[in-house]
């Protein structure tokens, strides 16, 4: 393991950010954070719609393999966009060989709970309906879009739509209750988020909805019966941690294929230092290892 680079990052994540007062101010901080992210050549990009929705098209530059990956950015359901994620989806395009669509889902505050969740299901429907097999079809996404991945299907499962080949979760959220023991374990180790930052975030886009809905907390909730195979990733140095393991063995009891993949001493969402961290080309190599042997033409 690579403890020079660990301490790097963690250091980087913690030098002291001009604070963001207004939503439009912390969306350009972390429009400006994402920036330093390394996004591999050998790629292509298009603007294209989705589902009624903006959405960014990543093909290999060279040769593509059949498959598609629909990519939910992250961001807290306030921030981001498919630009933000693009480093992940490029390191996943580029390691597949497939194409990727990042779809630019409605944030919160101005359109709280279920909005994104109702763009994710149209996104993956039209998906559909365009005539793709569903077993040619991987969900992926990191931390909120992480818990996006998860609640869209749900919902989609229980419209009746076949569910796709694979889900793949970068530290995703998946308890709006913030319950989970990690919460405070992890307090402090974590360089990024407190119950309170994340409390804040989840006011915006819960608008006083039940938390423990399925939608919401599906770690706690949900039935995952007939949900596709599984790969959750995330770091021993985040307060999110018991997100990923709690869904996991929710869906194992389900009897769901889940792989559970937990670096020690990374932060959130750590596959976004890709080039910088060990850990992180070696967490997306698994990704994408997992993705082309479950995603078929």
């Amino acid at each position: 393991m690579s403890r020079q680079q660990r301490a790097q990052i963690d250091a980087i994540m913690r030098r002291p950010r001009p604070e963001a007062r207004t939503v439009a101010e912390m969306r350009a901080g972390f429009a400006a954070s994402r920036a330093t992210t390394t996004v591999p050549s050998g790629i292509r990009t298009t603007e294209t719609t989705l589902g009624g929705r903006r959405a960014l098209l990543v093909e290999p530059a060279d040769r593509q393999r059949p498959g598609t990956i629909l990519y939910l950015h992250g961001g807290a359901w306030a921030l981001g966009s498919p630009e933000t994620s693009l480093a992940l989806t490029a390191h996943l395009v580029v390691r597949t060989g497939m194409r990727a669509l990042s779809l630019d889902y409605r944030l919160a505050p101005e359109n709280p709970f279920p909005a994104a969740n109702h763009d994710t299901v149209a996104a993956y429907r039209a998906l559909l309906d365009n005539g793709e097999n569903p077993a040619g079809i991987a969900v992926v996404g990191d931390s909120a879009g992480g818990g996006l991945s998860v609640t869209s299907l749900l919902a989609a499962r229980d419209e009746g739509l076949p569910m796709p080949a694979a889900v793949v979760a970068f530290s995703g959220g998946f308890d709006a209750t913030l319950s989970a023991p990690s919460m405070d374990s992890k307090a402090g180790i974590d360089p990024l988020f407190t119950r309170e930052s994340l409390g804040a975030a989840l006011r915006m886009y819960c608008d006083g909805q039940d938390l423990r809905q399925p939608l919401l907390s599906p770690a706690i909730s949900a039935d995952f019966s007939g949900f596709p195979p599984m790969l959750l990733q995330a770091g021993t140095n985040e307060v999110l941690l018991d997100d990923s393991t709690r869904l996991a063995s929710r869906a194992i009891g389900a009897g769901v294929d889940v792989i559970l993949d937990v670096t020690a001493d990374v932060p959130h969402a750590f596959q976004n230092f890709a080039g910088v961290l060990d850990e992180a080309g070696q967490a997306l190599d698994l990704a994408a290892f997992f993705l082309t042997r479950h995603v078929v033409a």
